[in-house]
């Protein structure tokens, strides 16, 4: 029967039904989806990893036994995961592997735009790009196909527009293949030098083929509708064409991206008279082109960053643009925000309030670095932020280490912050690290970790003990706070930064979000007491406002954590149910 399916949940519709029996990821929005909707089906067994690198390793693990694996990452993940990936080009497969990397141009909730099929083309892995649901659902089973027969890895790039987009699939039944039998092969697994010398050949001559496959198949398809203008795209970008255009103009829709189709393109760009290359990002596909002594065009006319749409290429190749709809007022910016009772926001508000120096990290806490709080100085990638302290303390010596912190969240310190942790306890920086402990990994939707003691499917999962870890990293000043509690919060943190040694500071209270959260009755405000100051503006909640003058609680959104009634001077606020 078809469905209306996303983009994500498509891809793991057609993972399922090519027989895939093991799925190991970490959460990464807009990839997230794909892990979660495999874990509905009982008959794979599906897990969070506590990073990227960890989850493909152990997908190739998987592999290595003789049953079909995945795992999948948002692009940045996929610089995690590059590692293994580099020499799993070398090693080839045993039963097949898929890697699905969903990228996210415009840059909608990542601290980059990198365009993944740079990867692909660097660690010689070939690489499919479908460009809508129905397409996700078939290249996710053709990716097994294709694994299997030239030995390799295969990458499954989506985007944020087709990862969360829908459109009909109609889905199949479920094959699963026998399983491979694992033969003890050193040339093949080991990657010693004297077997990575021997097997580049072969990865080269793997391409060369996969090359022909991209030329003969249907992966790759060309569309010819007249010979005055030619449009070579791909992934979303064939989408905002054929609204554009229809069928007015010829189009060569690259379905796989690495390696690109060299005596397909050569074809094409023999039958039109002019050709454009409509990609997101970078002019992969037209520098390709170039090379081969095609005359094409691409970025002269087409953004080289943020997302395409239909009027983009509209405009750009000359078409009548789409008018849309306006509103007949302004509406006003609404930037993102933390959580009305978000837990981090007390801590936030404690360490501006010190005047810290905040080096930051990739989680909900990153708001921090909004107004009104500004509290957060620095985010780079995951774990970045106890790397860098350690750094910046060791350079700056007395001069920073006093009054210079690091945040980052229990999901994310699982996932790149125990190496920084460890650094920081062998090489001995006089640092203050605060882990921000919500229990859960809260920016991509609430998914477990290994802190939080419950795996994928909410079933009760083995515990890291996070005080035991860090003692047993060589920490002798381990302190835990509620950051509800600000007079706690400040006595702590002015503890610590006057130590001279290394210290772990645990914030520890659930995200507000969490369905097992009691909320407290909201709170409200006495309007005779309120003086207008506005310092209970200063924290950023979204529950407060100022009405004629004086503080105004949406007791709609509020859950009565409490901050601001231990910031106002005057105790005018107080909670409802009293």
């Amino acid at each position: 029967m078809k469905q209306l399916m996303l983009g994500n949940k498509a891809v793991a519709r057609g993972l399922y039904e090519a027989g895939v029996c093991f799925a190991s990821s970490y959460p990464g929005t807009p990839s997230t989806e794909v892990t979660e909707e495999l874990s509905k089906y009982d008959d794979v067994y599906s897990e969070w990893a506590p990073n990227e690198k960890v989850a493909m390793e152990a997908a190739f693990g998987a592999s290595l036994a003789g049953r079909r694996s995945f795992c999948a990452m948002k692009h940045v993940g996929l610089n995690v995961a590059a590692d293994p990936l580099y020499t799993m080009s070398y090693t080839g497969v045993n039963a097949g592997m898929v890697i699905v990397v969903a990228d996210d141009a415009g840059m909608h909730s990542s601290q980059n735009e990198q365009d993944s099929r740079h990867h692909a083309i660097a660690s010689k892995v070939p690489m499919l790009e479908p460009s809508d649901s129905k397409e996700a659902y078939e290249v996710a089973k053709l990716a097994y196909e294709i694994s299997e027969e030239f030995d390799t890895p295969v990458l499954l790039k989506m985007c944020t527009r087709v990862a969360h987009s829908q459109s009909v699939v109609e889905p199949g039944e479920r094959v699963l293949p026998p399983k491979k039998e694992y033969e003890k092969n050193i040339q093949k697994y080991v990657m010693s030098p004297a077997n990575a010398i021997r097997k580049h050949p072969v990865v080269e001559e793997r391409m060369r083929r996969l090359m022909e496959y991209g030329c003969e198949g249907n992966v790759n398809r060309m569309e010819i509708n007249g010979s005055d203008l030619g449009i070579i795209t791909d992934s979303t970008s064939y989408q905002y064409v054929k609204e554009v255009f229809g069928d007015r103009v010829s189009v060569l829709k690259i379905g796989l991206v690495n390696p690109l189709p060299d005596r397909l393109l050569k074809e094409f760009a023999e039958k039109v008279k002019r050709v454009v290359v409509v990609e997101e990002l970078d002019p992969v596909i037209e520098d390709h082109c170039k090379a081969l002594g095609l005359k094409v065009s691409g970025k002269d006319i087409l953004p080289i960053t943020g997302e395409f749409s239909r009027n983009i290429v509209a405009k750009a190749l000359g078409e009548v643009l789409h008018k849309g709809v306006s509103l007949d007022e302004e509406m006003p910016v609404r930037p993102p925000a933390m959580c009305s009772g978000c837990p981090h926001r007390g801590l936030f508000y404690t360490l501006k309030k010190n005047n810290c120096t905040v080096l930051g990290d990739i989680g909900c806490y990153t708001l921090g670095s909004g107004a009104p709080l500004n509290a957060v100085d620095t985010t780079l990638c995951m774990g970045a932020s106890l790397s860098a302290i350690h750094g910046f303390n060791k350079m700056g010596g007395e001069e920073t280490e006093h009054k210079t912190v690091a945040v980052i969240g229990d999901s994310t310190f699982m996932h790149s912050g125990m190496t920084g942790l460890a650094n920081i306890a062998y090489n001995q920086s006089n640092s203050v690290s605060i882990i921000l402990d919500n229990s859960i990994t809260g920016m991509t939707g609430h998914q477990q970790n290994p802190l939080t003691g419950f795996n994928i499917k909410g079933d009760p999962a083995g515990k890291i003990d996070l005080e035991a870890l860090c003692k047993a990293m060589g920490f002798n000043r381990i302190s835990v706070v509620d950051p509800y509690d600000l007079k706690e919060c400040d006595r702590v943190i002015k503890e610590e930064l006057a130590a001279s040694e290394p210290s772990v500071i645990i914030s520890r209270r659930p995200c507000v979000l969490l369905k097992y959260v009691k909320k407290n009755p909201p709170l409200k405000v006495d309007r005779d007491k309120c003086v207008g100051c506005k310092s209970c503006m200063k924290i950023g909640c979204p529950s407060i406002s100022m009405r004629d003058g004086k503080a105004h609680v949406d007791n709609t959104l509020c859950v009565g954590c409490g901050v601001c009634e231990e910031m106002c001077a005057v105790h005018a606020f107080s909670s409802e149910g009293e």
